[in-house]
C-alpha cells in the first residue's frame, strides 16, 4: 500500500459496465528519489471510501485494488481503501 494525495476527480460516462457506480479520483503519489528529488505519479483510483479532494489517503495497488470485489475480477489497478488522519514517523 501507499500513501497519495487526491488532486482531483475523473468522470467517464463509457467504460467496462463492472466499473459502473464507481467514484474515481486522481491522486498523486511520491515515489522515490532520482537525484536528491522526489518523483511524483498520477494514478487514476477507484474510491471505496468517499475520500475527496486535498485529503491524503491510503491506496492498495496491482491484483489487491482487485480484491474490492467478491470475484476479483474488477478491472481496476488501484483503489482507495482508507481516509488518513494522522502519520507519525519516528526517526530516530
Amino acid at each position: 500500500m501507499v500513501i497519495g494525495k487526491v488532486i482531483g476527480n475523473l468522470w467517464s460516462t463509457k467504460k467496462d459496465e463492472q466499473l459502473n457506480g464507481c467514484k474515481f479520483l486522481v491522486v498523486e503519489v511520491e515515489d522515490k528519489q532520482v537525484n536528491g528529488q522526489n518523483i511524483t505519479r498520477r494514478l487514476i483510483a477507484i474510491d471505496k471510501v468517499g475520500a475527496g479532494v486535498s485529503e491524503e489517503v491510503l491506496i492498495a495497488e496491482g491484483s489487491a485494488a482487485r480484491m474490492l470485489d467478491e470475484r476479483h475480477t474488477l478491472p481496476v489497478d488501484a483503489a482507495i481503501l482508507g481516509i488518513i488522519d494522522s502519520v507519525e514517523i519516528n526517526r530516530g
